[in-house]
């Protein structure tokens, strides 16, 4: 190896310019006092005794300081080698754990050439939402992923789910494998987005079709997923019949999803309940405002339950009426709105 090859080596341990020069004396000498590395490296004895205890800690050279004068040894290179790979190996473990819970959030994108392929992809993405899934699949695949859906909404997951292929009369098993389904007999493609951060995009034929040369995207990025989320409710979502919706949680419940706080208001006022809600987060038009209010849900405009009652496709919004007035509230990015939801408790009234 050439010389530079093997400074620049070192320099990735963190080797400066003067430690690779003393340390690279010290090899050549084998063993010597600090005044005959410090002539050698062109540096000064002091500096020699306080790189050397550096080199020592890193198991890079032995300091015998019972000689008199003490002498400085390199190690052999196969040692230091082996010290190396050892303290590496013992990094491993921490340094992949960490890898592992920050790749689902890193930006990237991946093309996937097989229906098998997206099939598990569903089902990573799905087993690690926290607050929201949307999913458009052809009933025909449906099987494939039930057991994370269930899991999903096991877990407080929002989970909003078309199935195609089939018509909102057909008998379906689907209860308990989302908060809302619906049916929709013409094909779609098999769209998934997770906590608008990740998901997946396939042509209809790539997974009805066992020859298909199609492709599907898989992307982790937190611009495009709310682009995705906004077709998928704005475009397909309307298209589609209700035909399962979920039973009401049991009050009081916080959600970190504004959608999902909107749906179990909705499920809760199709039952007669009026509940109250206390919202954290922040003033839409005013700068400096309280950031929490508390009020009895007195209207609401979604478009996740028939009936629709909002102005546009994406228009989810709870009216609540305080001691202060009426006011509106709306979910992360909301700008038609009194008050930009971070959270929404939901109680019973009275």
């Amino acid at each position: 190896m050439e010389d530079a090859a093997l400074i620049e080596l070192l320099q990735r341990f963190g080797f400066s310019d003067k430690e690779i020069d003393t340390y690279l004396t010290i090899l050549e000498l084998g063993e010597a006092k600090a005044s005959t590395i410090a002539d050698e490296a062109d540096v000064s004895k002091r500096y020699v005794y306080s790189i050397a205890e550096t080199l020592a800690d890193r198991g890079f050279v032995e300091v015998n300081d019972h000689a008199v004068p003490t002498t400085i040894r390199a190690r052999p290179p196969a040692d230091v080698v082996e010290s190396l790979t050892s303290d590496l190996d013992e990094m491993r473990p921490a340094l992949e754990s960490r890898f592992s819970q920050a790749a689902p959030r890193s930006e990237r994108f991946e093309v996937v050439k097989s229906r098998v392929t997206v099939i598990k992809r569903i089902n990573e993405l799905v087993g690690r939402a926290e607050t929201e899934v949307t999913l458009g699949v052809p009933y025909s695949l449906v099987d494939d992923v039930a057991d994370e859906l269930r899991d999903a909404v096991d877990r407080g997951v929002l989970v909003l789910l078309i199935v195609t292929g089939v018509g909102p009369n057909d008998d379906l098993p689907l209860s308990g494998l989302a908060s809302v389904v619906r049916a929709w007999e013409e094909p779609m493609p098999t769209m998934l987005t997770v906590d608008q951060e990740a998901g997946l995009v396939a042509p209809t034929e790539m997974v009805t079709q066992s020859n298909s040369a199609a492709q599907a995207i898989v992307f982790a990025q937190e611009q495009l997923g709310p682009v995705l989320v906004g077709s998928f409710l704005g475009n397909y979502w309307p298209m589609a019949a209700e035909t399962y919706t979920c039973e009401p949680d049991d009050l009081p419940t916080t959600y970190g999803d504004f959608r999902h706080a909107v749906l179990q208001a909705t499920v809760h006022a199709r039952t007669g309940g009026t509940v109250v809600a206390h919202v954290t987060g922040r003033w839409v038009h005013v700068e400096d405002g309280p950031t929490e209010l508390t009020g009895t849900v007195v209207d609401i405009r979604q478009g996740l339950l028939e009936p629709s009652t909002n102005s546009f496709p994406v228009e989810n919004t709870l009216v609540v009426e305080t001691d202060e007035g009426t006011f509106s509230i709306g979910g992360q990015g909301a700008f038609v709105e009194d008050f930009e939801a971070e959270t929404v408790e939901l109680r019973p009234l009275g």
